[in-house]
């Protein structure tokens, strides 16, 4: 930043005290207008100070569509610091020029919503001054809402269970999908990075860097509701949502020693023979994450296209089945291959083991709890559409899926105070 008239003023009060002192060694020292440290003064009401482009009459209500202004009044000293926010609470970013003279709005302001502004100003000497001002926004000229469902449901889960949030309405355009992450938020405890990715135009998917944290709160909400996404389309309501972390468990399936090993939270706790997927029905390679338990699954062979009465064909009621795809991959009791678990891949492509061991994993695992594939000829499990392959994407990668050029922001953004600057 340039060095404005203003601070060169206060600065050499200050050394000019400071020499004072030197000289003196002791005694009253005097600076500033009247003895008085301007720093140190009470704040006065800058309203002579500053303008702002919000309508001052009672009953006149801003365009939400513009962004808000404060100017410092030519002469008159410079603006310090603004901080705008609404009634419930959102943050307005905003960008202060360098000389003070004049704060904008960044983001957009939301139709129908109450702000209050407060505004930190200085004179020629230094001294503080305060104002603060509210305004209303008018209503939105559309009714038609961009809704955000968020998912999955509130409960416990494992720490590979990634936040999903689905819109009613497409949004294609980069800046358009700006607005939008930048309004769906995710807080853990403990903190982690994370960020969003766009799957689509209407799906996105929000997950950490690493795993969740074990035993982490994990709290989602959309500051969407009123905020301008086009001519068109303005945010609407959407439900919050609140999750749990439980122990770290992940289960790690070699289909070339054909073990699976289960370990809670770094430690080993089970190591079971098992077989997966047969040459030509070999199972995906890569992290799954679970995606529900069911005690009793017909399956079929029809259901992944092999022809009824073929070789391959199969109809076989499956218990203590844990899904990993929805495509039809499991971990289930395979009571019929137990003769080929721990030493050949017989299967269609799930994983099957002893029904007492497929008991024990289903008790074990929750829905999020991560099952990673290794050593097998299968296909790389999809990224999405198939269930949870995000943990897939390296981290590098994710984050360009993110409409935000820094992946996820702060929890509001405020304007930074200007620094003094040196001699």
């Amino acid at each position: 930043m340039s060095q404005t008239a203003f601070p060169r003023a206060r600065i050499r009060t200050v050394v000019g005290c400071t020499l004072l002192v030197t000289a003196l060694g002791t005694g009253v020292i005097s600076c500033g207008s009247h003895g008085e440290d301007p720093l140190a003064a009470k704040p006065y009401d800058a309203a002579g100070q500053i303008s702002f482009n919000a309508p001052k009459d009672a009953g006149k209500k801003a365009d939400p569509d513009k962004p808000l202004e404060v100017t410092a009044k030519s002469g008159e000293g410079r603006i310090t610091d603004v901080t705008a926010v609404d009634a419930t609470g959102r943050y307005v970013a905003g960008e202060l020029a360098a000389d003070g003279s004049r704060w904008h709005s960044t983001s957009p302001l939301a139709a129908d919503a109450h702000y209050t502004v407060r505004v930190s100003t200085e004179n020629a000497d230094g001294a503080p001054g305060r104002k603060t001002l509210t305004f209303d926004t008018s209503r939105p000229t559309t009714k038609k809402t961009l809704d955000v469902t968020f998912g999955p449901e509130a409960g416990e889960y494992g720490v590979g269970q990634p936040i999903t949030a689905e819109l009613n309405e497409p949004v294609k355009d980069k800046a358009q999908r700006a607005i939008v992450e930048n309004a769906l938020r995710v807080d853990s405890t403990p903190a982690v990075k994370g960020s969003w990715y766009w799957v689509d135009d209407k799906q996105l998917h929000y997950r950490p860097e690493d795993y969740w944290p074990a035993h982490a709160t994990i709290q989602v909400h959309s500051n969407l509701e009123g905020i301008r996404i086009d001519d068109r389309l303005r945010g609407g309501k959407a439900k919050p949502l609140k999750i749990t972390t439980g122990d770290r468990v992940e289960a790690v399936t070699d289909a070339a020693t054909h073990t699976l090993t289960v370990y809670k939270n770094g430690q080993e706790i089970n190591q079971v023979p098992i077989t997966t997927g047969k040459p030509g029905f070999e199972t995906r390679n890569g992290v799954k994450v679970v995606l529900e338990k069911e005690y009793f699954v017909r399956m079929r062979g029809t259901t992944v296209g092999i022809a009824e009465g073929t070789a391959d064909s199969y109809d076989l009621p499956v218990y203590y089945a844990t899904r990993v795809t929805w495509s039809g991959e499991y971990v289930h009791a395979a009571p019929w291959s137990v003769g080929s678990q721990g030493s050949a891949n017989v299967s269609h492509g799930c994983t099957g083991m002893s029904t007492g061991n497929a008991k024990w994993f289903y008790d074990t695992v929750r829905p999020g709890d991560i099952v990673k594939v290794i050593n097998s000829n299968g296909d790389p499990m999809e990224p999405f559409d198939n269930g949870y392959g995000d943990w897939n994407i390296d981290w590098t990668k994710w984050r360009t899926g993110s409409a935000l050029a820094s992946g996820t922001t702060a929890p509001h953004q405020t304007t930074p105070r200007l620094d003094p600057k040196p001699l």
